[in-house]
């Protein structure tokens, strides 16, 4: 990407803008970067990266490293996105239960929701321990060989759910991925009987994770709420205890956001038999 190609024959109002994106979408990609680097990157003239970034400053959606002078996003870039959740009062119904979730497991809570075919983390509590599960909000992560993308995918709508898989790729980061997307479809199967989905480290090394999905006023999974732990303070005893915490957190949140006739309940009346939901006109 350079100047040229940025510009092209754009108005120099539209040229500024795509720049400010460009940047933008490099800073997300680092914790921290420098001019210098921001510079090679993006084909740009230092002088250039650097008013810009400038002004980024000074609005309060990028913020300088005073020891090592480089550049990182603000939190206020944060604030403007979470506007953008389909449920804007989701992260604050949720903030409880996750903190509760780790105080009472010990462990790293995420919540996460849907954002093209893949997952997006918007809130998390991390873990009390040294070691635990790396991530961080905004990070993105596969459908397939996560609890939350599996939740997400085994409790949405058939037609719906192809149109989403049609775009996910099925990359095999441990051993244990998921790269079938027929064999994917038979794990959704086991997920809705159960009534919660599993991460056997299958995208994280020695990481394993418990989720249940969370649902609108339609029924609808609209996020899903997991708990992650590194594999050797996994208990396979203790995880029923964690996902009856899970599935009392996600009951409640759900309930707030309209969900009145919940599908995990739907679903335990049945037998564990995968129901339609009745769903009302807005």
């Amino acid at each position: 990407m350079d100047d040229e190609s940025l510009e092209g024959k754009q108005p120099e109002s539209v040229a500024a803008v795509l720049k400010v994106f460009a940047i933008l979408q490099a800073l997300a990609q680092r914790s921290e970067i420098g001019i210098s680097d921001l510079s090679v990157k993006l084909a740009m003239p230092k002088a250039t990266v650097y008013r810009f970034l400038q002004t980024m400053k000074t609005l309060g959606f990028v913020r300088q490293e005073s020891d090592s002078e480089q550049y990182g996003l603000a939190m206020k870039l944060y604030e403007l996105g979470s506007k953008a959740l389909v449920n804007p009062d989701l992260i604050d119904l949720a903030k409880h239960h996750m903190q509760m979730l780790a105080d009472q497991t010990g462990e790293t809570v995420h919540l996460g929701t849907l954002i093209d075919s893949e997952i997006i983390y918007v809130h998390k509590v991390d873990s009390r321990h040294m070691l635990g599960m790396y991530s961080r909000i905004g990070r993105r992560a596969p459908l397939h060989c996560t609890a939350i993308g599996k939740v997400l995918m085994a409790w949405e709508h058939p037609g719906r759910r192809d149109l989403i898989l049609a775009d996910a790729k099925f990359t095999r980061f441990r051993d244990k991925t998921i790269v079938d997307r027929a064999a994917y479809l038979e794990e959704l199967s086991r997920v809705r009987a159960q009534g919660y989905g599993e991460d056997r480290e299958e995208f994280d090394d020695h990481i394993r994770c418990l989720g249940v999905p969370i649902f609108d006023r339609l029924g609808q999974p609209v996020a899903g709420l997991s708990v992650s732990f590194p594999t050797f303070r996994y208990d396979e005893a203790a995880a029923p205890k964690v996902v009856a915490m899970l599935h009392a957190a996600s009951r409640d949140i759900s309930a707030h956001l309209g969900c009145t006739e919940n599908p995990l309940d739907l679903d335990k009346a049945v037998g564990s038999k995968p129901r339609t939901v009745r769903r009302t006109k807005a």
